[in-house]
């Protein structure tokens, strides 16, 4: 099921339509600032597995989430007061942060070492489905089996089918990863360079 969303300002009943989905448990394709990503409700374990099989993933490997703000970011990971001044200079943005996660993440969206890849994407749409849901959303790249990225809602559609609940058209993406950083112990570290400017870690 196609669903297009105005990106620049999602259309409430539109929001709400995603949000019932991910409460039921689905799957959903929606954009960001990077790719376009596949997501469920992370207090959902049963939505997590199946993107795992989706995905063909490892689950020693726990997916990223997307968080609405900075101050939903606090209930999910341990933020110090370096990590909430550095992050407040680069979000919305196309980074995810490492952070410690918090008693209130599935332990299946953590590390062994009880880390989490956290994003608050600049994009209205998936910040928006993570507002109404009040929870935050998985987060994971839409691929092709062979690894080639859809930039594309409507090959999304086609590609995965009946696999995934709704696919949101809210136009075309960039396309380039998101820069990863390590913010744990209040020492940063790049992880992976991508879109955001990473050079004040430096």
């Amino acid at each position: 099921m196609l669903i297009k969303i105005n990106p620049e300002n999602p259309q409430t009943r539109q929001i709400k339509k995603i949000r019932d989905i991910l409460k039921k448990g689905g799957i959903i394709a929606y954009p960001t600032d990077t790719f376009y990503g596949i997501g469920c409700d992370i207090m959902n374990k049963k939505s997590i597995e199946q993107v795992y099989q989706i995905k063909q993933r490892n689950k020693k490997k726990p997916f990223s989430f997307v968080c609405a703000d900075l101050k939903n970011i606090s209930h999910y990971a341990k933020v110090s007061n370096f990590a909430y001044r550095t992050m407040k200079r680069l979000l919305p943005g196309p980074y995810t942060f490492i952070l410690q996660g918090s008693k209130m993440v599935p332990k299946i969206m953590l590390t062994k070492r009880k880390t989490a890849g956290i994003r608050v994407p600049n994009n209205n749409i998936a910040l928006a489905i993570s507002r109404e849901l009040k929870n935050p959303i998985l987060s994971t790249t839409a691929t092709h089996y062979n690894g080639e990225i859809f930039k594309d809602p409507y090959l999304i559609d086609k590609w995965f089918g009946n696999r995934i609940d709704a696919v949101i058209d809210g136009g075309i993406v960039p396309g380039t990863a998101s820069s990863i950083v390590s913010l744990i112990n209040d020492i940063p570290e790049i992880i992976r360079y991508g879109a955001g400017d990473v050079s004040i870690f430096e």
